[in-house]
């Protein structure tokens, strides 16, 4: 499968603002890329990019007064499998962990393991360590928030969301990072596309927030929005939570104007049009 993935987005700034994106496909994909999606920009403005803390690849840049529409397009093959299920896999004690996996243990800025730590153990505290506790809490998150673009806030914390049952994807991503790491199980938080490949289409197409978690020394993808296996992921960034991982973080106010992403299978598109007689 060859998936077709990028965004069209413009942002509106009074004054020229420096600004830091995490866009672009991450690079332990780097082998999958077919086409890269090289960065495009109206009016054109010099950039360059570099490595986070965490792995992933930065854009740096200063926005022109004005309005700013940034473009990129590419294409990455993919084997067309669902999400792996390792019902076996098991949780490796905090003492046998490896230090880099440590961070993704303790609380960040959305994901408040103080506050949710006791909810925590008296939910899961009684089910047997693994796979199985980690898709526990993935149903548990799942069926606790209720979905809704109109619900989106960008301060939303993870005992915020439990409290309040509403959100996006970030929310039931940060509320099961939490759950996670109150069981001593690294958890970190994760964007990326998620095309609508093998499933209805909902929504509009948007960035999409999912979780990773370490168990029998890997990460492991889960998904508590969808909270099924899905077809061609495509990850972006990685980080403790959402402050780690914005998709455009400007230093200085800036408007976003309009948001376009696009990921779908290009092996599907092209097969249509042929039957419908297209070039």
């Amino acid at each position: 499968m060859v998936i077709r993935y990028g965004y069209e987005i413009t942002v509106t700034c009074t004054a020229p603002t420096p600004m830091v994106c995490l866009l672009t496909a991450h690079g332990d994909r780097a082998q999958d890329i077919r086409k890269v999606e090289e960065l495009v920009t109206t009016p054109a403005v010099d950039s360059r990019t570099y490595v986070d803390l965490y792995g992933n690849l930065c854009r740096r840049f200063t926005a022109p007064a004005g309005d700013l529409t940034l473009w990129a397009d590419g294409t990455i093959a993919d084997s067309g499998a669902h999400d792996i299920a390792c019902p076996q896999a098991g949780e490796v004690p905090v003492e046998a962990l490896p230090d880099n996996c440590l961070v993704y243990l303790l609380g960040s800025r959305y994901c408040e393991t103080d506050r949710l730590s006791q909810l925590a153990w008296d939910r899961f505290g009684q089910i047997a360590p693994g796979w199985g506790r980690v898709q526990a809490i993935c149903d548990f998150v799942h069926g606790h928030i209720r979905f809704g673009y109109l619900d989106a806030r960008s301060t939303r914390s993870a005992a915020e969301a439990y409290d309040e049952h509403i959100g996006v994807c970030r929310d039931y991503a940060h509320l099961a990072v939490t759950l996670c790491r109150c069981m001593n199980i690294p958890a970190r938080y994760v964007n990326g596309y998620l095309g609508d490949i093998g499933v209805p289409i909902v929504d509009p197409m948007d960035f999409s927030a999912w979780i990773e978690v370490y168990l029998d020394g890997g990460w492991m993808t889960f998904d508590p929005r969808n909270n099924q296996p899905r077809i061609g992921r495509i990850v972006v960034a990685r980080g403790r939570d959402a402050a780690d991982v914005p998709l455009i973080n400007s230093f200085g106010p800036h408007v976003l104007k309009s948001f376009r992403v696009w990921a779908y299978d290009v092996t599907h598109v092209d097969a249509a049009a042929s039957r419908a007689g297209c070039p």
